[in-house]
Formats: structure tokens, C-alpha cells, sequence
């Protein structure tokens, strides 16, 4: 008497599953078929150097409203270093709907001890100031809310992330003034918090007076956007305490900041896998997007 409605029970389950299997393969197959697609432009003239934006997105992502945009800025002293650095990052939010951006900015260059350099720390900083307005002023092309902007960088990448919230006195006159550089949230990786050292006083040249005034730690205020910073305890570049003691003062004065350490790991977090070119990992990223989810960044 009770085969034939377990049997029609079963027969139930199977079918539903089969639905849900090929509902779940018609999902893939269309975000697989989805292409992200990247382009290039100049957002900045300087002389005769034109420095460029490189944007990652998928199509879907232009057809909807209030999309974030991230900008990311390469480690390498101010002197080295390259936006293709970031470009798998970027390909991996842009497939998750977000629009992607590495910047490239002006790099110092010749010798060390040369006290007249042309480009310093100062000139980078400005840059990705310009690079931060010019996204924001071209939010609208993207779709991209003005509210939504974040910025990451890794090591004085970091250190330029933090420049553009806490270091206002360095413009371009070209910039348009009336639009904010300031980021709506920070993320950090192996960053350069506090300029206070001979690497960095050696980079400033003939400007090595203006230290202090480039130095996040010297800089820091209330009101912050929220900030995540992720940091090796082992890191013989950019030494851990340095991090530490940035962000006690920076939540002493009232502001949003998570500190994420890593034993056993040095300046590069993804050390061992090219990746995301050693600056990070899965791990690392998958931390990072919590942190966007918190803020509304991204979808829960």
C-alpha cells in the first residue's frame, strides 16, 4: 500500500534535482560565456609622459547602476614596479561585477644619491590623486557610484592609497579641484605607512625637507574612510611594527581600521605563486572581500 507514493516521492526528488542541475549548468555556462573585458586610457598628460588607466569589466556590469569601482596602485619604492601587477586582481572582481582599474603613475628614476631628480615620492603621490578624481569624474561611464569607490595598493602603493585621503597639500594644477580624491574605503598590503627612513629620504632628493609632510603616520586625522590592512610579521621591508603603530594612533583618533598578520610571512603575502604576481592570496582576497561586504561594496 505504500510502494507506489514513495516511489512517486522519489521519482519527485530526482526530478526536482535534475532541474536544479541544469538550472545551475545554464548559470555557469552564461557566466563563462561572459568575457571580461579590459581597455585602456590615458587618464593624465604630464610633458610628454601620458599615464594610463587599465579598466577591467564585464559587459553585464555597464547594464546595471551603482556598480563599485576599485583602483589599485603597484608596489616597487616609487621607483619600480608595474600596473600589470594588479591585472589578475582586477580580472577577478571584474568577473564578480565590480569595475577594475590599475593605474599606472610617474616612477622615480637615475641614481640614488642624485639630489635633483626630476620625479620623487611627491610627483606619485599627485598622480594617483589625478588617478582617484579621474575615476570619480568618470564614474558615470561605468556606472559607477561616486559613493563606492575604494582604493588598494600594496607596499608605497599603500602608501599612495593612504596619500590620497591623508596627504592633501600635493595637487596638479590641472586637476579639477572641485572633485574629491578621497577613496571610500582602503585596503593595504604589506603597506608603507611612515616615510621616516633613508630608502625613502633618498628618493625625495633636493626635497628630502618635505619628509614628514608624505608620512601617513605623521598625517593621520578623524574621519577616515575604513581601512583593512593585511601585513607579515616577518616582513623585512616594510617592518611590522611600523603597522602596528600606525594603526593604534589611527584608531585612537577615531577610525575604522583591521589589521590582519601573518606569521611566518615577509613583504610579499603570496610569496610562491605568481598569481597575483606574490602580492597576495586567495586566502588574503577572500578576507578583503568580507571587508567590502561589511561596507556595502559588495553583495552579501
Amino acid at each position: 500500500m505504500t510502494t507506489a507514493p514513495i516511489n512517486i516521492r522519489a521519482s519527485l526528488v530526482v526530478y526536482l534535482l535534475l532541474i536544479y542541475s541544469l538550472s545551475i549548468t545554464s548559470t555557469v555556462a552564461q557566466q563563462s560565456a561572459e568575457e571580461v573585458m579590459y581597455e585602456q586610457k590615458i587618464y593624465k598628460q604630464v610633458d610628454t609622459i601620458a599615464l594610463t588607466a587599465h579598466i577591467f569589466y564585464l559587459p553585464s556590469t555597464l547594464k546595471k547602476s551603482g556598480n563599485t569601482g576599485l583602483a589599485f596602485f603597484h608596489g616597487g619604492g616609487w621607483s619600480g614596479g608595474k600596473p600589470e601587477e594588479f591585472f589578475n586582481a582586477c580580472r577577478r572582481y571584474a568577473a564578480m561585477g565590480m569595475v577594475a582599474v590599475s593605474f599606472q603613475y610617474r616612477l622615480v628614476k637615475g641614481d640614488a644619491l642624485d639630489p635633483n631628480k626630476k620625479t620623487t615620492p611627491i610627483d606619485c603621490i599627485i598622480d594617483a590623486r589625478s588617478a582617484l578624481r579621474w575615476l570619480r569624474e568618470h564614474a558615470d561611464a561605468y556606472h559607477i557610484a561616486s559613493d563606492k569607490i575604494v582604493a588598494g595598493g600594496q607596499s608605497v602603493g599603500a602608501h599612495l592609497v593612504l596619500s590620497t585621503a591623508m596627504i592633501d597639500a600635493y595637487n596638479a594644477p590641472t586637476d579639477n579641484m572641485v572633485i574629491s580624491p578621497v577613496p571610500n574605503a582602503l585596503i593595504l598590503w604589506s603597506g608603507t605607512v611612515n616615510t621616516i627612513e633613508a630608502w625613502a629620504d633618498l628618493q625625495l632628493g633636493n626635497q628630502r625637507e618635505k619628509i614628514w609632510s608624505i608620512s601617513p603616520f605623521h598625517n593621520i586625522k578623524k574621519g577616515m574612510p575604513p581601512v583593512i590592512a593585511f601585513h607579515g610579521l616577518d616582513d623585512d621591508m616594510v617592518l611590522f611594527y611600523t603597522v602596528s603603530l600606525f594603526v593604534n594612533q589611527m584608531k585612537a583618533a577615531g577610525n575604522y581600521v583591521e589589521l590582519h598578520e601573518f606569521e611566518g610571512r615577509k613583504h610579499y603575502l603570496g610569496a610562491g605563486s605568481d598569481q597575483y604576481a606574490t602580492l597576495f592570496d586567495d586566502e588574503i582576497l577572500l578576507t578583503t572581500d568580507a571587508f567590502l561586504k561589511k561596507f556595502g561594496f559588495m553583495a552579501p
